[in-house]
C-alpha cells in the first residue's frame, strides 16, 4: 500500500487495489473480518468491492467459504507483457534442449517489486528433480536466482532494489550481499546451495539484453548416480543456453524449437 499521499486519488480503485494486496501476501484465505481490519475499512465499504474481484475472477473463496484469496489472473495478465512474452517464447525451446542435455530441470525468472518469481519451467526426462512451480515467490536477497538479477543490473537500478528490499528486510547486512553480488558477477553466474531444499545446488546465470540481466535461468542441480555430465558441464551447457537466449532477445528469435 502507498506510503505517501498521491496527488490524485481514486477512492475505489485504491479500496480494491488494497484488497488485492493484503490477499496476495497473505499465506492462507482471509476472511472479510480479516480484509477489513487488514485495509483499515469497514465490512460495508468492502463488501461490493469483494464482490466484483470474485465476479471478474481476481479473487476466489475457497470450499466451505473458508475466505478469500487471489487467482492466477493477476500473474497471467502480467506474463502478456511483451518483455516478459517474448523472453519466454524465446527461452523455451532452450530450456528443452538444455533440460535434455544435462538431465536436470530448469526454469526462468524474472524480477517482480522485492521478490522474485518464476515464469517459466521445463522438466527433465529422467524420472528425478526438482520442480520449481510457475509462480512461484520468494525474496530476492534470499534466492539464487535473485542474487544473479541483483549482480548483472547496473548500479544505480541495484542500489535501488537494494533499498526496496532493505525496507523489507530491515536487518539485512548489505554489505555482506554486496561482497557476494560482485564475486557472482565477476564469475559469470552463481552457484549457491538452495537456499529451501538440502542437496540441491542452483545453479543460476543471467539473460542479458544491453548488458543487464533482464531475467535469470536456473537449474536446481541434484547430483546423480551414474551421472554422465559432471557439475562444470552443466555450468557449461547453462552458459551456452543462457548466451543464445541473449543472442536471441538482442537480434532475433532463437533458431531451436520446442
Amino acid at each position: 500500500m502507498a506510503d505517501q499521499t498521491p496527488k490524485y486519488r481514486a477512492p475505489a480503485l485504491d479500496k480494491g487495489l488494497d484488497i488485492l494486496e493484503l490477499l496476495a501476501a497473505s499465506s492462507r484465505p482471509l476472511s472479510i473480518a480479516e480484509i477489513s481490519e487488514g485495509v483499515g475499512r469497514s465490512r460495508g465499504e468492502i463488501f461490493r468491492m469483494l464482490q466484483v474481484l470474485e465476479e471478474r475472477d481476481y479473487i476466489t473463496r475457497g470450499e466451505g467459504d473458508v475466505g478469500y484469496s487471489v487467482t492466477p489472473r493477476l500473474f497471467r495478465l502480467g506474463m502478456e507483457q511483451p518483455p516478459v512474452k517474448s523472453a519466454i517464447e524465446t527461452a523455451l525451446p532452450v530450456m528443452h534442449h538444455l533440460a535434455d542435455v544435462c538431465g536436470q530441470a530448469c526454469h526462468l525468472v524474472v524480477p517482480s517489486g522485492e521478490q522474485i518469481v518464476v515464469v517459466a519451467r521445463v522438466d527433465p526426462p529422467g524420472e528425478v528433480a526438482l520442480v520449481v512451480r510457475v509462480g512461484h515467490r520468494r525474496p530476492m536477497s534470499q534466492s539464487t536466482s535473485g542474487h544473479v538479477l541483483l549482480a548483472f543490473r547496473e548500479e544505480q537500478t541495484r542500489e535501488r532494489w537494494l533499498d526496496l528490499i532493505q525496507r523489507f528486510e530491515p536487518t539485512l547486512d548489505r554489505k555482506k550481499l554486496t561482497r557476494l553480488l560482485n564475486q557472482l558477477r565477476a564469475r559469470g553466474y552463481a552457484c549457491e546451495r538452495s537456499h529451501v531444499v538440502d542437496a540441491v545446488t542452483d545453479l543460476s546465470a543471467p539473460v542479458l539484453q544491453h548488458g543487464s540481466a533482464v531475467c535469470a535461468l536456473t537449474i536446481p542441480y541434484i547430483e546423480q548416480q551414474n551421472a554422465t555430465q559432471s557439475t562444470d558441464d552443466v555450468v557449461a551447457a547453462l552458459l551456452r543456453a543462457t548466451g543464445e537466449i541473449s543472442e536471441a532477445l538482442q537480434f532475433g528469435s532463437s533458431n531451436r524449437t520446442a
